[in-house]
């Protein structure tokens, strides 16, 4: 029978044989049913992380680091949903952090990984029994319910925890975010529409809370670029016939309406000038400004092509009005629908992330899930503030280090408050992928907390 225990991660295994065997002894002996131990990535492949050209105020986390002093025992929990409905997505996330833990980790840091069966119950559950075992930083949970329930325990225990929530109303008094927050976003395509002469902005979203945070985002964003949103419009996530909105979005009623006019005093008029206008027009289905220069979709996969795919049916057309995505559309495969081919996003820079994608391709014979780098990313993080003397390294100063970190998603930091500012770069969608139109900034010198 599996025992609860603390699990210390042995360092890289010196072969595949070796780390075959270390899965197995592992998965046999213990760590709450979890699976502790991969294959080491293989020699050649390099660590997902900037050039040592970089700027250097960011800490890189893919490197090992000086180790702490031996016998100093620093113990880790990662509290993921690796059973229920989120157990895919749990299980991923620990694929990766099982990666950092043998590019960045050494013998003297012990990760404690526990499953919350992705309820507040059992997160609150298992960040009692890590706490118990001498957990010094708790990273995780991952859904916001789990945090609220996690936070209060951790809060008493003096332990900060770095969550994979994006719900920032939960950041702060020692709670920090690691997720990708949609505020970030929608600043970031705000402002690059914005300098690409955008200065009208209208919304479709769905009705949701995460819908309606994006567009008081967008709000937001818009008024510190001086620009207006002034077109939005809801529809509901579960309507499979969301033409009338689509169709109110666009004022196509009163749109078409005015192009039965032209035509009309364009035919009245009866001269050559007339009739060459009146030519123009023949296969035009409304006439007049739509209002706005850019349409934010805050939406994703299927249901996101089929909102985008409406656009042009009601007379909205991509090649005149923007369209804008949040970090929803970090996926493979927009370009198949035309709408969206054009269209800007903000999203953690493709190039810093390829070698991490590749090398878990490779080791778990699958492609990462989008947000499976978080994980890599906190183990990682943990690995190497574990090694500053003396326990400073989970202290609120070492976390909120203004020059940040680089990992696999590119720059981030920390903000006293517990939100986080990530480096994005603006993604342009192509036919068969993406293409970057402006790079992810490499430091964060010079740039507020946003």
């Amino acid at each position: 029978m599996l025992r609860p225990s603390s699990c210390r991660f042995a360092r890289r295994p010196s072969s595949w044989l070796a780390a075959a065997l270390l899965v197995l002894a592992a998965t046999l002996g213990g760590c709450t049913g979890t699976r502790v131990a991969a294959p080491p990535a293989p020699p050649q492949a390099t660590s997902a992380l900037p050039p040592a050209e970089a700027p250097p105020q960011a800490i890189a986390l893919g490197a090992p680091a000086t180790p702490a002093l031996p016998g100093a025992k620093v113990a880790v929990a990662l509290l993921l949903p690796l059973s229920g409905p989120t157990a895919g997505l749990g299980r991923a996330m620990l694929d990766a952090a099982e990666m950092a833990l043998f590019d960045v980790g050494d013998d003297n840091f012990l990760l404690l990984p526990r499953d919350t069966q992705g309820t507040a119950e059992g997160a609150a559950r298992a960040a009692e029994s890590v706490l118990a075992q001498g957990a010094r930083l708790i990273l995780g949970p991952l859904l916001a319910g789990e945090v609220a329930a996690v936070k209060p325990i951790a809060r008493q225990a003096n332990v900060n925890m770095i969550a994979f929530s994006t719900d920032e109303t939960l950041a702060g008094d020692g709670t920090y975010l690691l997720g990708f927050p949609p505020r970030q976003n929608v600043e970031r395509i705000t402002a690059f529409a914005h300098q690409k002469g955008v200065n009208r902005f209208a919304a479709l979203a769905p009705e949701t809370p995460y819908g309606q945070l994006v567009v008081n985002e967008l709000r937001a964003a818009a008024a510190r670029n001086g620009s207006s949103v002034d077109h939005v419009e809801f529809y509901d996530p579960a309507a499979t016939d969301i033409r009338p909105v689509v169709r109110q979005l666009a004022s196509f009623d009163g749109r078409a309406a005015a192009l039965a006019r032209e035509r009309k005093q364009l035919e009245a008029a009866n001269d050559e000038a007339s009739k060459l206008a009146l030519a123009r027009l023949a296969s035009a289905e409304t006439a007049g400004d739509l209002g706005f220069d850019a349409v934010l979709l805050p939406e994703g996969g299927a249901k996101l092509k089929q909102v985008a795919a409406l656009l042009p049916y009601f007379d909205i057309d991509p090649g005149k009005i923007h369209i804008l995505g949040t970090g929803l559309w970090d996926e493979p495969g927009l370009g198949t629908e035309p709408a969206l081919v054009g269209g800007w996003f903000a999203a953690p820079s493709p190039a810093a992330r390829a070698d991490f994608a590749k090398r878990f391709q490779q080791l778990y014979k699958q492609p990462p899930v989008r947000l499976a780098s978080l994980g890599y990313d906190a183990v990682a993080l943990a690995a190497v503030l574990a090694k500053k003397p003396g326990g400073s390294g989970f202290t609120a100063q070492a976390l909120t280090d203004p020059s940040g970190f680089a990992g696999v998603d590119g720059i981030f930091r920390f903000r006293p408050d517990g939100r986080a500012d990530r480096g994005l770069a603006v993604l342009q969608v192509e036919r068969n992928g993406t293409s970057v139109v402006s790079p992810a900034p490499e430091t964060f010198e010079g740039q507020p907390a946003s």
